[in-house]
């Protein structure tokens, strides 16, 4: 799609499965419950957009974008779940964000906010713990075991974000392909972002790099720098609460030698990492078979450079990957691995199936490069000769 065409919104999303909703957040719920049985705890409060979101398949609770924690507290009991907010998002929440579900919104005066605290109060009763700080309430912290309630995916989830790939991939190289020489990279990163909001993705990172910077910087924020002869777009962007991750990069003209050889080094790490991301392996041996991949490949120290990416979901990286670390992978559990050698990278975001992983969205006309790891070929994002 170029860019500014119109991509389905997620309301053309939601109204394709109108039942799927209802469904996705009784899964969810049956989850909180069993969480508040082992622990002891009659109620969670939860007001971090990644929880908010996960809970209510998709809603939002925030309104400035750069923040983790939203406006409106989420307290799930083991009979029902209702939101607690201030009386200017209430009207948003009853008739948007939460419009279908059986999830009562209750408000307070914004001029009052001692109120919401009271009001949480009434709702949970007894014992409970919160995601963050709650006002008014000195309420101890969910143990960090909740995040793992996160992290398998229902089938409703995973349609959905299949769609948020997609449509990530698709923004980032739509931005790559119509990028020419001279355009600064701040230009190029307000383009992509724009691209993403057309489709109903927003970014949470958005990394630009021209030429030098590419090899300079792991994580290259925007400058006014012209490009000339190289880019690198970057991106980890969130629909109905679940992040994407996608890099690609540009070569105004013929590709160097050096950084064709790079390229296929880094993308095998990729294909080596994807192979290895299958239900009953760690972290930890992911980690290890992209050390082992870095040095076969002739780049040995490289992983020391920057990480190399790990789960995700509701979360750019729910977590990373580090040696020796023993979570392990579980089946519909999304990942986002990104390897990178000086000057590239290769990232996607993908799903572990029982099978093993493969990319959540689907192939697009970009061109790839063919790797070999282990007698097992795959194709891999390669960088666009323009």
């Amino acid at each position: 799609m170029a860019p500014g065409r119109r991509a389905p919104g997620r309301q053309d999303l939601v109204e394709t499965a109108p039942m799927d909703r209802p469904a996705e957040i009784a899964v969810k719920h049956q989850r909180v419950a069993e969480y508040l049985r082992a622990h002891g705890l009659g109620a969670a409060v939860l007001s971090r957009r990644c929880n908010f979101s996960w809970y209510t398949a998709g809603a939002h609770n925030h309104v400035a974008a750069a923040c983790d924690v939203g406006n409106s507290w989420l307290c799930v009991t083991a009979h029902r779940a209702v939101a607690v907010t201030s009386n200017i998002e209430a009207p948003r929440l009853r008739e948007e964000e939460l419009a279908g579900t059986d999830i009562d919104v209750l408000e307070f005066p914004h001029e009052q906010p001692a109120r919401a605290g009271r009001i949480i109060r009434s709702v949970i009763g007894g014992a409970a713990a919160a995601d963050a700080e709650v006002p008014g309430l000195d309420m101890p912290a969910l143990e960090a075991d909740f995040d793992r309630l996160r992290w398998v995916l229902t089938d409703a989830e995973i349609r959905r974000y299949r769609v948020a790939a997609a449509e990530t991939a698709r923004a980032v190289e739509a931005v790559a392909r119509s990028a020419q020489p001279g355009q600064t990279e701040s230009e190029l990163a307000g383009l992509l972002s724009a691209e993403l909001l057309r489709r109903d993705c927003t970014p949470w990172v958005l990394l630009v790099a021209a030429d030098e910077r590419v090899a300079r910087f792991r994580h290259p924020l925007p400058t006014r720098r012209p490009a000339d002869r190289y880019v690198m777009l970057a991106t980890c962007a969130e629909r109905g609460g679940l992040i994407a991750a996608c890099t690609r990069l540009a070569c105004f003209g013929a590709l160097p030698e050096d950084l064709a050889r790079k390229h296929r080094a880094v993308a095998t790490v990729d294909a080596a990492m994807i192979a290895a991301t299958r239900p009953g392996a760690t972290l930890g041996d992911i980690f290890a078979e992209a050390q082992r991949t870095y040095a076969a490949t002739g780049f040995p120290e490289e992983w020391r450079r920057h990480h190399q990416g790990g789960s995700t979901g509701y979360l750019p990286r729910e977590r990373k990957a580090s040696p020796g670390d023993t979570t392990p992978v579980l089946a519909c559990q999304a990942f986002a691995w990104n390897p990178s050698i000086a000057g590239t990278k290769s990232e996607d975001t993908i799903l572990c199936l029982e099978g093993g992983a493969q990319p959540l969205a689907d192939p697009t006309d970009w061109p790839v490069v063919e790797t070999d790891w282990n007698g097992r070929k795959m194709p891999r994002p390669a960088i666009l000769e323009r």
